[in-house]
């Protein structure tokens, strides 16, 4: 599986500056005024995993496969998207193809950069977006709601558009709701408000480090757990550099990972999601699955049929793959486990799959 962020903010905030930085491209087009991204732009992006490599050189791959994620650049919203100001609601409908949504917030001083709003407000301007994706879920809630539509809806999207639709009414938290309702209930709803969020508050050079007074006014009130703090500018400046070059210019500026790192970091800790292995001397390739996965529908990653008529999965963690140099010595030194239909593939295993067609 691959997963999809949608990096979604205010106008010129920087979004197509950090999707092009992200995907490492000039697919977006970056320019100072409102609303000239109209179109989603999405890039497919490797997600970097040093194992691979370390697996490769073990298994003698011919070839590396990572897994990958999308990135998805949304044009800017503005306050009144949701009855369709500034094209809103054609930009709100890209949102809700994505899997998580990156908030990119504003969070520096510039008097080249048009700002829709007088003053830089990180606080405010995640409140307007916040606002109007809640507004257009209300409106999604109330027509499927309604007497006519009532009737295609299965009892247990029901029951989540009704606890949805009383949070909203009463201003409460719509976070609430995955206390009450399993994840995959929750997401067959495809409301906007229920996504999975980064924030990401884009700042300049000077405050790549430790931040400034916006972003800790921005965390003092959404916290760390779920912000980063990157420059898109920095990001798109790293990616014109070669390897060594890299290193050395993100050496002198004290920055220790790239944003795309921490993006994907945080995207696989929100969405909790884990990476397998297969490893063999064709390719070494990674293979993303949710946290809790079993042996048979990581199978089913690779191929529907490797599911249906899974058997066992021969299991070695990634440690004692490298340690014991492959699948032969693993085996011979007990280190590769058959593992059956109840089992919970962990983060890292390198698996290969016994299965009838």
């Amino acid at each position: 599986m691959s997963f999809k962020c949608g990096i979604v903010g205010l106008p010129n905030v920087g979004k197509s500056t950090l999707f092009n930085a992200l995907t490492n491209s000039s697919k977006a087009q970056a320019a100072n005024f409102p609303f000239c991204t109209i179109d989603p732009n999405i890039g497919i992006v490797p997600v970097p995993d040093d194992r691979l490599e370390n697996l490769a050189k073990v298994s003698k791959s011919k070839k590396i496969i990572n897994t990958t994620i999308s990135f998805v650049d949304i044009a800017g919203l503005v306050k009144g998207a949701s009855k369709g100001e500034g094209l809103g609601n054609k930009f709100l409908s890209h949102i809700r193809e994505v899997d998580s949504i990156i908030h990119m917030i504003r969070c520096f001083d510039s008097d080249d950069i048009q700002n829709v709003n007088p003053t830089v407000d990180p606080v405010r301007d995640l409140e307007i977006i916040e606002t109007e994706m809640m507004l257009a879920d209300l409106e999604s809630i109330q027509k499927r709601l309604e007497k006519n539509n009532k009737k295609n809806v299965d009892e247990d999207q029901l029951k989540v558009l009704e606890a949805a639709l009383e949070c909203i009414n009463n201003n409460k938290d719509i976070s609430v709701l995955k206390n009450d309702f399993d994840k995959k209930k929750l997401n067959q709803s495809s409301l906007l408000s229920l996504k999975p969020k980064i924030f990401v508050c884009n700042v300049d050079e000077q405050s790549v480090q430790n931040g400034n007074n916006y972003t800790k006014t921005f965390i003092n009130k959404f916290g760390q757990e779920s912000t980063l703090i990157v420059s898109a500018d920095i990001e798109n400046q790293i990616n014109e550099l070669d390897t060594s070059e890299k290193k050395n210019y993100m050496k002198m500026i004290g920055l220790k990972e790239t944003g795309l790192d921490m993006l994907i970091q945080k995207g696989y800790q929100i969405l909790e999601l884990d990476t397998y292995f297969t490893s063999g001397p064709e390719e070494t390739r990674a293979w993303t699955i949710q946290k809790n996965c079993t042996a048979p529908k990581a199978a089913g990653e690779i191929h529907t049929d490797f599911e249906k008529g899974f058997i066992r999965a021969e299991t070695v963690s990634y440690a004692d793959f490298i340690t014991n140099d492959g699948w032969v010595n693993s085996k011979t030194n007990g280190k590769m486990r058959l593992e059956g239909k109840e089992y919970i593939v962990k983060d890292g295993d390198v698996l290969n799959f016994r299965f009838n067609t």
